[in-house]
Order: C-alpha cells, then structure tokens, then sequence
C-alpha cells in the first residue's frame, strides 16, 4: 500500500556532499545528503512512514545513498532510477555556516518524475532544497506541489542556497511561490531573508501564519520559533551541545516536525495547534536537530516522539 494519513512524501534530490575532514581539511569525506534524502532518512528512523520520490543514479554514489536510506526504513516506491551520475556537492563549512559549490549537470539526481497523482495518498507532502529550483526537477516538484496544496498538506522547507550554479531570480520566485501554496513552512532566519530582504524574519513569518499556515523559524544556535494562525509566536531555546557537525541539523528538526505531527494526526490542524502543543514539537524537534549536531552524520539517534 503506497502512503496513508500518517505518511510522507518526500520530494526532491538525494547527491553526495563531499565534507572536509575535521582531522584533515585537504581530505574530503563523500557523505550522502541532499535535504530530502535526509527528512526521508530522518522520518523513517523516527517511527515515520516517508516516501523518498527522488531519483537514484547508476553509479556507486547512489548505491551508497540507496544503502543509506534501505537501512534507514525509508520506503524507495516511488524513487526514480537513471544511468545517469549523481550530482556532487561540495561543502565549505565556515564560523558563519556551511556554504557549497555543486556540480549538478547531466545527473539523475534531477531526472524526477512528478508525483501530482499520488499527492492525495499522503497525510503531508514535502519538497524543496535544490529539486525546487534546479530544471527539470523543479518543474515536477511545482506540479506535485500544486497538488499536495489541494488534495494533502504542502511542507515547504525553502532551504535556499547559493552558487554560480544556480539561477538566483528564478531560484527565489520558485521558492516564494511554494511557500505561498504552502501549509507548513520551515525556514531559517537566513533562507526568509534571502527570499523576503528588507523585511524583518519575524514579520515576515507572522505574515505568513496569518494566511493559513504553520511556520517555523530556524536560528541555529539562538532557538526556533513557531508562529500559527491566530495564537503567539512560541519559541524554544536550542539544546546546549558541543557542534562537531551542523549538516543536516535543519533537516533533522524538520523530520522531527513531521514525526510529531504524524503521531498526533495533527498534519491538517497544524495551522491552529494550541501553544502547549506547539512548545512540545518545537522541544522534540530541537533535541532531535541537537542529536545531529553533536556527532558526525546527518541521521537522528533519538527515538520518536512518546
């Protein structure tokens, strides 16, 4: 049986992040990664039924990849196949965040099919990271989003990057776009200010709750904060661990989101949840994110949410 209310579809691209050694900064560590891949990871780890709908290449990259998210639990039905290389992603961590270079062209890693009639079959839908904004990959995404905001629930995490690579006026209308179809964005304080400049995160978020949706606002070190339809922002302060590694942590908060949500069957009624709700998820979600910050990897190793 493909999907359920308490399921998720996860849409977008799995690749490689090459990652300096901590040990060895001219050493670099071939990692799978690509924000989906990790919220379809992290979700099944967490207890949590999630779809990858990505694209796996033919070559030994995507087997690791494949390997990852097998032994993860999460479920590869709806996952494309292609001969094709899978695209790389060279991180550059740095004291202000981790920033990337990619290679991105003629790979399967974009070669994804959409998912529009399957969009129904799942309590949530989630997209965004590269796929979004990278053709072809983008234009299936729009259209699965375009459903999932009609028949399911859109979670749009806009997680926005920079590079030669990308086309960054395109890149942003897309993203804006899918946030306004939206009815759950996660973003950091850094993705609202590149997609809304000149305005204030904060109100940019409340904005945005007003019109129908949950969102949650990410500032790593600083806490996150949730803002719904009619009640007040609620925020949590980050969990204290020492930071061996900040990959990933986004998309282990955003998994830890959903995994919450799930469990409560509260995917349709995010936009309204009462505060306490709202300070327990944000609570599991930022022990979870910490859980990745303080090890080397990207996958949880906290249990689902009691």
């Amino acid at each position: 049986m493909t999907g359920g209310p308490g399921a998720v579809l996860v849409m977008g691209e799995a690749l490689i992040d090459l990652v300096p050694s901590p040990r060895d900064l001219g050493t670099l560590h071939a990692q799978p990664g690509g924000a989906p891949a990790n919220v379809a990871a992290g979700l099944a780890g967490l207890g949590t039924a999630g779809w990858f709908a990505g694209t796996l290449g033919g070559d030994g990259f995507a087997r690791a990849i494949e390997q990852r998210l097998v032994s993860a639990g999460a479920e590869l039905g709806l996952c494309g196949r292609s001969e094709l290389p899978t695209a790389l992603a060279v991180a550059d961590p740095g004291p202000d965040g981790t920033g990337y270079h990619f290679h991105l062209h003629d790979t399967a890693t974009f070669r994804i099919a959409e998912r529009a009639a399957d969009a129904g079959k799942f309590g949530a839908v989630y997209v965004g990271g590269l796929a979004a904004v990278v053709s072809p990959a983008a234009e299936a995404v729009a259209a699965t989003a375009r459903a999932a905001a009609e028949r399911s629930v859109l979670v749009v995490d806009p997680n926005v990057r920079e590079d030669r690579t990308l086309d960054a006026e395109s890149g942003t209308r897309r993203l804006r776009e899918l946030c306004a179809a939206a009815g759950i964005v996660k973003a950091s304080d850094e993705d609202v200010l590149r997609l809304w400049p000149g305005a204030d995160p904060e109100e940019t978020c409340g904005r945005l709750a007003r019109d129908g949706r949950l969102v949650l606002l990410t500032r790593g070190a600083r806490g996150a904060t949730a803002y719904t339809r009619a009640g007040e922002p609620v925020t949590v302060p980050a969990v204290p661990v020492e930071v061996v590694n900040t990959i990933g942590a986004g998309d282990a908060f955003m998994a830890a989101v959903l995994n919450w949500l799930s469990r409560e069957g509260a995917f349709a009624r995010a936009a309204d949840l009462a505060p306490g709700e709202v300070a327990s998820m944000l609570g599991f979600a930022s022990r979870v994110a910490a859980s990745v910050v303080g090890q080397e990897g990207t996958l949880p190793v906290l249990a689902a949410a009691p």
